[in-house]
């Protein structure tokens, strides 16, 4: 009995030991979440931390932009000069990739706020304090409140199916239907036949191009941050953060200008370009 006894408490103690140990690593660990954290629900409906941060880049974009444009005078300040010269400058840049100032004025809009709206929620992640709000999430970690959307696989295939959608229509608009549509299925002689399919699998391929390259870039930047900010909390983390903001404003721009060329390669007639 004395025995049975021993090694019943041996156990109860080896486990109370293992458990104690497993909350410290839980506690000092690096957590690496590769799905966005629930951090509440509405009706069932649970609230990521990206879709919370999805919600306050476009509250801002919408808040500057009602300020700033109730705002307009006829003689620009400072401030109102510096950014029609930026507009200004985009949309000319948009113009002459298009080759048509009326498609610009079509497409400006949609480019320059899947930019705004990729690079400004990029730049949120590093604000100091935004990263400092967490809660515990379901599974007891400490889950920021606010993540940027673009380490989330579903914002960046939903903003990539956006964008697709916007290149087919771009080109169904401006050839019309069949027209565009032998730019996939020409059977005027096997090596366009063969072309064709190319580039149907091209137009199919960038629904992954699109996604994991912005998804990617973005979630590899948290990682290193996370690991670096564990083994060396000190110094060597700002230029660091100062070089991944640099990175998260270049991927946004790439997004868009890969949108801008796509669609000047939809709406080009296949005749034109040869």
């Amino acid at each position: 009995m004395a025995t049975e006894k021993a090694v019943q408490h041996a156990e109860e103690t080896g486990a109370a030991l293992t458990e104690h140990a497993s909350e410290e690593s839980h506690g000092s660990g690096i957590h690496i979440a590769l799905s966005p954290e629930e951090i509440g629900n509405i009706g069932g409906l649970p609230i990521t931390n990206t879709l919370l941060m999805s919600l306050v880049v476009s509250v801002l974009l919408m808040t500057l932009a009602y300020r700033y444009g109730s705002r307009l005078a006829n003689v620009p300040g400072r401030i109102q000069a510096f950014f029609e010269m930026v507009v200004e400058g985009a949309f000319g840049f948009i113009a002459r990739t298009l080759g048509d100032e009326g498609l610009a004025r079509k497409y400006f809009p949609l480019i320059t706020t899947v930019f705004l709206f990729i690079a400004t929620a990029n730049i949120l992640h590093f604000v100091p304090g935004i990263g400092s709000i967490t809660i515990p999430d379901a599974t007891g970690y400490d889950a920021g409140v606010l993540r940027s959307m673009n380490t989330d696989l579903n914002v960046t295939l939903a903003l990539t199916i956006i964008a697709v959608l916007t290149i087919e229509i771009a080109g169904v608009a401006a050839l019309g239907f069949w027209r565009y549509a032998g730019k996939f299925i020409n059977f005027s002689s096997p090596v366009n036949f063969v072309v064709g399919l190319i580039e149907l699998v091209s137009e199919v391929a960038r629904l992954v191009s699109f996604s994991f390259r912005l998804f990617g870039n973005i979630f590899a930047g948290k990682v290193l941050m996370a690991v670096v900010l564990f083994f060396v909390p000190y110094f060597v983390p700002v230029p660091l953060m100062m070089f991944e903001i640099f990175v998260g404003i270049l991927q946004g721009l790439i997004f868009a200008m890969l949108l801008l060329f796509f669609i000047k390669m939809a709406v080009t007639d296949p005749h034109e370009a040869h």
